[in-house]
C-alpha cells in the first residue's frame, strides 16, 4: 500500500504560479512511476507529466515549457511547478503512483486560475 499526500493547490491569477507536492509513504526508489494527472469539470483525467524511477520525464503537450516535474528523494516527495498558469489549467490535480503494479492516487488539491 502507498499513501499519497497532496498539497500546494489554490487559487491563482492568469499568468501567475504554483507548486504542487506529492509526499509518498514509502521510499520514491520503488515507485515506478510517479505522475500528475487533472480533471476538469464535465472532462475525462488527463495526464499532466510523470516522472520514472530513472528519472525520466514525460510532459503533456498542453504543459510543455509551462511544468517542470520533479523529485525530492530525502523527502520522498514529487512537485510539480507551474508557471505562466492559464484560465483552461483549472481543475483538480492527482498525484499518481505505479507501484507493485498497482496503480494508487492521492485525494487530488484543487486548482483555480482566474483570467
Amino acid at each position: 500500500q502507498v499513501q499519497l499526500v497532496e498539497s500546494g493547490g489554490g487559487l491563482v491569477q492568469a499568468g501567475g504560479s504554483l507548486r504542487l507536492s506529492c509526499t509518498t509513504s514509502v521510499s520514491i526508489f520503488s515507485i515506478n512511476v510517479m505522475g500528475w494527472y487533472r480533471q476538469a469539470p464535465g472532462k475525462q483525467r488527463e495526464l499532466v507529466a510523470e516522472i520514472t524511477s530513472g528519472g525520466i520525464r514525460n510532459y503533456a503537450d498542453f504543459v510543455k515549457g509551462r511544468f517542470t516535474v520533479s523529485r525530492d528523494i530525502v523527502k520522498n516527495t514529487m512537485s510539480l511547478q507551474m508557471n505562466s498558469l492559464k484560465p483552461e489549467d483549472t481543475a483538480v490535480y492527482y498525484c499518481d503512483a505505479l507501484y507493485m503494479g498497482y496503480a494508487y492516487w492521492g485525494q487530488g488539491t484543487q486548482v483555480t486560475v482566474s483570467s
